[in-house]
């Protein structure tokens, strides 16, 4: 029988340990690892759907100021002193748009890539309609005195659609009508939200009223 001899077993137990503290510390690490990236996940859907909802608001807020047939006139023509933040919201439903003049060769520019009118680029887009006033109005909900969300500002602008120079819309049926106001309008409604970031977040919509006439 051989006898057991323990100075065999120095330093056994201390390499046995050190293998199982480095996979005890790569499984914490991994671990880790995997909760900051659900964690910037989560932030990113997060942000991306305040994002969305702060847009949208303010996607609402221009086709509001639609349904209603007052001020029918501002709901034609494009308007500089209607884009202004003078040009609140009102509950009653009498409000006026901002209904942007876009110059024709820009137009299918615009109507695809509606973020790509900015301040610095705004006179190669606008006709003189449209010259002198904003290009994205301000959403501020019902309370035109606070801003809705400094964090995520956002904004609206709308166009109507037009067939041509003869034809105010082309789902218009009766086209002489057009400039009695006469039929049914269709508009491009834009809105977008941004954070300090950078981060951006634009949803377009459109929307078709029918209107009895100036006269009416």
């Amino acid at each position: 029988m051989k006898a057991f001899n323990p100075n065999r077993q120095n330093g056994a137990v201390l390499l046995v340990a050190l293998v199982m503290l480095l996979v005890l510390t790569l499984l914490a690490a991994n671990s880790m690892r995997n909760v900051s990236l659900e964690f910037r996940i989560t932030a990113n859907r997060a942000q991306a759907l305040q994002l969305s909802n702060s847009a949208d608001a303010a996607l609402r807020e221009a086709e509001f100021r639609f349904y209603d047939p007052s001020f029918l006139r501002d709901k034609l023509e494009p308007s500089a002193a209607n884009c202004a933040t003078a040009n609140v919201l009102k509950i009653n439903g009498a409000n006026k748009p901002c209904l942007l003049g876009i110059q024709e060769a820009k137009l299918l520019e615009f109507v695809l890539t509606p973020t790509v009118l900015e301040d610095s680029t705004k006179s190669t887009y606008l006709t003189s309609a449209s010259t002198g006033g904003l290009i994205w109005m301000p959403y501020r909900g019902l309370d035109a005195a606070v801003p809705t969300s400094a964090e995520y500002p956002s904004t609206w602008n709308t166009y109507l659609i037009t067939g041509g120079p003869d034809e105010a819309n082309p789902a218009n049926v009766e086209y002489s009508a057009a400039g009695e106001a006469k039929g049914t309008f269709t508009y491009l409604v834009n809105g977008q939200s941004s954070n300090n970031l950078g981060n951006r977040q634009a949803l377009q919509s459109t929307i078709s009223n029918i209107y009895v006439g100036l006269n009416n």
